[in-house]
C-alpha cells in the first residue's frame, strides 16, 4: 500500500516542469531540482510513518517555490524594527547613518589607503583613519579600536594589569547580554581580581585600603542593564581619579555606551559624555561603537598615551583589529560628530532618541489611516499611547514617552499574527500588549510604514 503510494508521487522532472516552477527552473536549475527532491522526500517520510492523503502536483509544486525562494533568502536578512527598542541588540543595535553605509560601500568594492601612508609613501597605521577624530572629539591624547567593547576591556586589562591586581567594587561585577561577565574577562586577562566595598554601598577608602605593591590597575564598570536603588553609595569618576592620582595607580573605565553629545535638554539623561569623563583625568575609558555612538561594532579605547601605546603593541590587538569597512563606517560616524546639530538629524539612533511625542503621534495616527484602508474587517486598528527603551544596555530607567497603533486580528489568535509577520518579506517584529500587536513607530525607519502594511495585509490574509 505504502509503495503504491509513493509511486502515485510525481516524479522531479514532472514536478519542476511545472508552470509555476519553469521560470525558477530557467534560472537555476540546479538549486531547483534540489529542493523538488526535498520535497518529495520528505512526502515519501511522511507515507512512510502512515499519510494517505497525498497532495496536489500544485501542491506540491507550491512547496518547491517556497523552499526555493526561502534558501534563496540570506540567513542574515533585513527585518523591520517595530518593538519600539532603539537599540535592539537582537536586531543588530545600531542602524547606521547613510553617510556611514556609502563609506562602507566605497571601500569594500575598491582597494583603500587601509594601512597604506599616502603622504609618506610608505605602510601606515590602520588606526591613524580615527584616532585624529577621537582625540578631537574626546580630548584623550590617544586611541585605539578594536572588535567590540569586551575585546577592549580585555585588551586593556591584558595590556596594563596581567599578573598584578586590578581593584573593582563588588557592586560593579556585573554579568551583561550573552553571559558577558566581567569577573571571567578580568580573569582570562590574567589580571588578579580585587573586589572591595559591597553589592550596594562602596566608598574611597575601600579602593584605598586594597591598595598595595601588586595593585596595577582601578577599574570601574558601567552596570549596563543592572542598577542599585535605595540605600547606596557609590564612588564617583572624580573620587576614583584621586585616589589613583594619590597612589600613582591608573583608573580606567569601562563606560560601556559611548554618549558623545549631551542630550540632557531633550530629557535624555543618566549617561556621561565620554569627554566628560576624559576631563576628570580618567587614564583609560572604552566605550562600544554601535550603542550611544550609533556607529558600526567596534570598541573604543581612549586616555593616556603610553598606556595605549602599551595596548597597540600587545600581541592579543591583533586578533581583535577591525578591518576596512568598520573603519569606514566609524570614519564617516565620528565625522558626522563634528557638528552636533547635524549629527542628531543624520546619526538614526540619536534622531530615535530625540524624536518628539507630537511627531510620533501624528506617525502614528497616518500609520491607523493607511491600515484602515488596506486591511478593512481584517482586524480592528486604534491608536495607542505606549513607552520606547533605549535598549542595548544603555539607559535602562529611561522610557521614552511614544505612539504607536494596536492591532487586534478578527479571524486569528495575536500570537499567530505576530508568528506570521516574522515570515514576511522582510519580516517584522514587534510586541504583544493586552491581547493586541502593538506596532511602536518610533523605530520605523522612513519609508517602512508602506512595507508593514503590506505584510499584515500578507500576515491576515486576502
Amino acid at each position: 500500500m505504502k509503495n503504491d503510494l509513493r509511486r502515485q508521487l510525481p516524479s522531479i522532472n514532472q514536478l519542476i516542469e511545472y508552470p509555476l516552477l519553469q521560470g525558477l527552473n530557467r534560472e537555476d536549475h540546479n538549486l531547483v531540482v534540489n529542493c523538488a527532491r526535498g520535497v518529495v522526500n520528505k512526502w515519501r517520510q511522511k507515507i512512510g510513518n502512515g499519510q494517505t492523503d497525498l497532495p496536489l502536483i500544485s501542491e506540491l509544486a507550491q512547496e518547491v517555490k517556497d523552499k526555493y525562494l526561502s534558501t534563496k533568502c540570506t540567513n542574515l536578512r533585513r527585518v523591520i524594527n517595530a518593538t519600539g527598542t532603539i537599540l535592539h541588540t537582537n536586531l543588530g543595535r545600531a542602524v547606521l547613518s547613510k553617510k556611514a553605509t556609502e563609506a562602507i560601500i566605497k571601500v569594500s568594492k575598491h582597494y583603500s589607503n587601509l594601512e597604506y601612508d599616502l603622504l609618506k609613501g610608505k605602510r601606515g597605521n590602520r588606526y591613524d583613519h580615527v584616532t585624529g577624530l577621537l582625540q578631537e572629539l574626546t580630548g584623550c591624547e590617544a586611541a585605539l579600536v578594536v572588535n567590540n567593547n569586551a575585546a577592549a576591556v580585555l585588551l586593556a586589562l591584558s595590556a596594563l594589569a596581567v599578573g598584578r591586581e586590578t581593584v573593582i567594587s563588588r557592586g560593579q561585577l556585573v554579568e551583561i547580554g550573552g553571559s558577558f561577565r566581567v569577573p571571567e574577562v578580568m580573569a582570562q586577562s590574567g589580571t588578579r581580581l580585587v573586589e572591595v566595598g559591597t553589592t550596594n554601598k562602596t566608598y574611597p577608602r575601600d579602593y584605598e585600603a586594597a591598595i598595595n605593591p601588586e595593585t596595577a590597575l582601578i577599574l570601574k564598570v558601567h552596570p549596563s542593564n543592572y542598577r542599585i536603588q535605595g540605600f547606596t553609595q557609590e564612588v564617583s569618576t572624580k573620587e576614583l581619579v584621586e585616589v589613583g592620582s594619590r597612589w600613582g595607580i591608573p583608573v580606567m573605565e569601562d563606560l560601556g555606551s559611548g554618549f558623545l553629545i549631551d542630550l540632557n535638554e531633550y530629557g535624555i539623561s543618566g549617561e556621561p559624555t565620554v569627554q566628560d569623563e576624559i576631563k576628570q583625568g580618567l587614564d583609560v575609558v572604552t566605550f562600544s561603537g554601535d550603542k550611544l555612538l550609533g556607529g558600526p561594532q567596534a570598541g573604543i579605547i581612549v586616555g593616556r598615551r603610553d598606556l595605549i601605546k602599551e595596548m597597540e603593541r600587545h600581541p592579543l590587538n591583533r586578533a581583535l583589529r577591525i578591518d576596512k569597512m568598520t573603519l569606514a563606517a566609524l570614519e564617516a560616524t565620528l565625522q558626522i560628530y563634528r557638528n552636533p546639530s547635524r549629527a542628531i538629524e543624520e546619526i538614526p539612533t540619536l534622531k530615535a532618541l530625540i524624536t518628539k511625542k507630537e511627531v510620533l503621534y501624528q506617525k502614528a495616527k497616518n500609520l491607523k489611516e493607511l491600515a484602515n484602508d488596506k486591511l478593512e474587517t481584517r482586524a480592528k486598528i486604534s491608536l495607542i499611547e505606549i513607552n520606547s527603551k533605549v535598549g542595548g544596555g544603555a539607559l535602562p530607567l529611561t522610557l521614552l514617552p511614544s505612539w504607536g497603533i494596536a492591532i487586534k486580528p478578527i479571524s486569528m489568535g495575536v500570537d499567530e499574527l505576530l508568528e506570521k509577520l516574522r515570515k514576511t518579506n522582510p519580516p517584522v517584529l514587534s510586541r504583544i500588549r493586552e491581547e493586541n500587536l502593538v506596532i511602536d513607530v518610533r523605530t520605523l525607519l522612513p519609508g517602512e510604514d508602506i512595507e508593514l502594511i503590506k505584510a499584515l495585509v500578507q500576515a491576515l490574509g486576502e
